[in-house]
């Protein structure tokens, strides 16, 4: 949490009042280095998980190994309680969100996956149905990076408003808000571009040209579930010092979710 201060939410919808239908919840989540328990949030941290549950393994080909064998441990990037970021993204009955990812790029993933980046897996649950002490995770047999193995991190969870990047708004407001951009953003934009790990809120799109993705199951506009950067704290590198983007759908949580890397 460094940097020029982000303008406070009265001063933007103040001078720009247009964007107040737009704004989305979103919970920015701050990592260091720490060592995190089961029922903490955390980056890299070890996760709550059920001693009868399989952990996840990866077989897919990959980079190292073209027929994706030996079979490789997942690894946790994420864990999130919900009483620590409440917002609109739980879906009813769960209170605890767990990101793990396959610590290989892969070049053809399927189709739900970002291409040259780790293949992700996401679950949803319900803390209080977590008994026994699960042991530690199995180590990867085979990685590529050491960019792809989250540093235990605690995290700070800070909620904030978040608003979509200024090519998905009206093009009446890009002048007022290029505007407001420049007198507040010390040559960043602060307002459209909220960097980091974040739960929720609007993706940026300031590579590539907003993208609707649809929903493969119904074909409902997916929303911004959860965001990856790329940080020194963590020690994770996706892409060209980019952020990896998991999209869900609102209709539905378990259908298929979507990566893509920016």
């Amino acid at each position: 949490m460094t940097g020029t201060p982000r303008p406070s939410l009265d001063s933007i919808l103040g001078a720009l009042p247009e964007l107040a239908p737009h704004a989305r919840t979103a919970a920015l989540l701050h990592p260091e280095r720490a060592e995190p328990g089961r029922r903490d949030s955390s980056i890299g941290g070890p996760l709550l998980w059920p001693d009868d549950e399989p952990w996840p393994l990866c077989s897919l080909p990959d980079e190292n190994s073209a027929d994706g064998m030996p079979a490789t441990a997942m690894v946790p990037v994420a864990q999130v309680f919900r009483h620590d970021a409440p917002g609109a993204w739980w879906p009813a009955g769960t209170d605890l969100l767990q990101i793990l990812w396959c610590p290989n790029e892969h070049w053809d993933p399927p189709i739900q996956q970002a291409d040259t980046s780790p293949v992700v897996d996401v679950r949803w649950r319900r803390a209080a149905d977590v008994t026994g002490r699960s042991a530690s995770p199995p180590l990867p047999s085979r990685y590529d990076e050491d960019s792809y193995l989250p540093q235990a991190c605690t995290v700070t969870v800070e909620q904030v408003t978040d608003f979509p990047f200024r090519d998905e708004l009206p093009a009446e407001l890009h002048p007022r808000l290029a505007e407001l951009v420049r007198e507040t953003g010390d040559g960043g934009d602060l307002v459209t571009r909220l960097a980091g790990w974040k739960l929720g809120g609007w993706p940026t799109w300031h590579l590539t040209q907003p993208t609707v993705i649809p929903c493969e199951d119904c074909g409902t506009a997916m929303t911004l579930l959860f965001t990856v950067a790329s940080g020194d704290v963590p020690g994770v590198v996706v892409g060209r010092w980019g952020d990896l983007r998991i999209f869900t759908c609102p209709a539905d949580h378990r259908h298929a979710f979507q990566v893509d890397l920016h």
